[in-house]
């Protein structure tokens, strides 16, 4: 069988200059950060909605229950991001790179993702119904639910993933690999129109399609 054709996502480096180490940030609504490093701070059960980090590098921080919503993410380089409760919807993400993120429940939905690297980590349920996602890499990720859901996704790519519920649910996908990661159900299987499969994860999936077409194997 001929090899697959499918786009690579076009991943952009990010390159940070020139940044100044803030070690007690003022977080407030609607702010805006440029330029900053921060390092194992706390924005625990902060309100943050509409705000913007531009340039910046965050190493260990702690996110959990902050209210993110409508926040923007722009060149920035993650560390070790920790957050037991993810509060992120409807937030933009453009050239973003993340490392080992934590993320118990991530709430993604609505969001607007370009030019975004997830390597490693351990997460439990990835909510990214109705987002647009483009050139986005996640390589050597755990993640037991994966939402993409009524999703526009193109040039996205899985690698060496392990992932227990896939649910493609109304999505529009073009240029997806999924080759190299595992699945142990995958829900809205009509979504898969535009993924890219090897064989093996075919013979898994072999039960679930035929019961999709109504076929009977006896």
């Amino acid at each position: 069988m001929a090899a697959a054709k499918v786009a690579a996502p076009k991943i952009s480096p990010v390159r940070l200059d020139e940044l100044r180490d803030d070690d007690a940030p003022d977080f407030q609504r609607g702010e805006r950060y440029d330029g900053v490093r921060l390092t194992r701070v706390s924005a625990d059960g902060e309100e943050l909605s509409g705000a913007d980090f531009i340039e910046c590098e965050l190493n260990g921080v702690s996110f959990n229950e902050t209210q993110l919503r409508g926040a923007t993410f722009r060149e920035c380089i993650f560390s070790e991001p920790y957050a037991p409760v993810f509060m992120a919807a409807r937030t933009s993400w453009q050239d973003v790179e993340i490392t080992n993120p934590r993320w118990g429940s991530a709430e993604l939905y609505e969001g607007n993702w370009r030019s975004v690297r997830i390597d490693g980590g351990k997460l439990d349920y990835v909510n990214l119904r109705g987002s647009k996602l483009m050139d986005i890499q996640i390589s050597d990720c755990i993640i037991n639910e994966l939402d993409l859901g009524g999703c526009t996704g193109t040039r996205l790519a899985l690698k060496n993933c392990t992932i227990g519920t896939l649910d493609v649910t109304g999505a529009k996908l073009k240029d997806v690999d999924l080759r190299t990661s595992e699945f142990r159900g995958i829900n809205g299987l009509a979504g898969l129109a535009g993924v890219v499969i090897d064989d093996y994860q075919l013979s898994l999936m072999a039960p679930l399609l035929a019961g999709h077409l109504g076929i009977r194997v006896v």
